[in-house]
């Protein structure tokens, strides 16, 4: 995107970040990215099944994200604006992704975070063209995180 942001963008993109701020939504935040380690549905369902805290957590985390990506879907918030200080949508979507095929198919939900998925899709071809290897970085370093945080539940 080659223009610049609206008033009304730039108002609406502070408000998506003052969301972020709340208390409940960072706790969420702090919470899914030390814990939600998942290879399929079944491991979600066992660190953050519905009705549990750890539940309640995940889904605060993907609801956000899945609306505020809506909202750059749908043209409302700037793109560039969103990808140069936003990237934590795309870390969610690594860590989510594994569960979205099966998702999709248990709750007959083919739009079960599909904003999400969109917008992960247009930042690597965003970020890959102003800064190449970083997905493989970032995939890699998310991998390492995983591993340790892994390796610390067994303990």
């Amino acid at each position: 995107m080659d223009t610049k942001p609206t008033h009304e963008q730039a108002q609406l993109h502070l408000q998506v970040y003052e969301m972020r701020r709340e208390a409940k939504l960072r706790q969420g935040r702090e919470w899914f990215f030390k814990n939600y380690i998942v290879q399929n549905l079944d491991d979600a369902m066992r660190i953050a099944g519905p009705g549990s805290e750890n539940g309640a957590l995940s889904m605060m985390v993907l609801s956000y994200w899945e609306q505020a990506c809506a909202l750059l879907n749908y043209g409302l918030l700037h793109e560039d604006l969103f990808f140069q200080t936003s990237g934590e949508f795309f870390g969610v979507w690594e860590m989510a992704k594994p569960i979205v095929p099966q998702s999709r198919e248990k709750l007959a939900n083919k739009q079960f975070l599909v904003n999400l998925e969109k917008a992960a899709q247009r930042y690597e071809t965003w970020i890959e063209s102003r800064s190449p290897g970083h997905i493989a970085a970032m995939r890699q370093f998310m991998k390492q995180m995983r591993s340790q945080a892994a390796s610390a539940a067994k303990a």
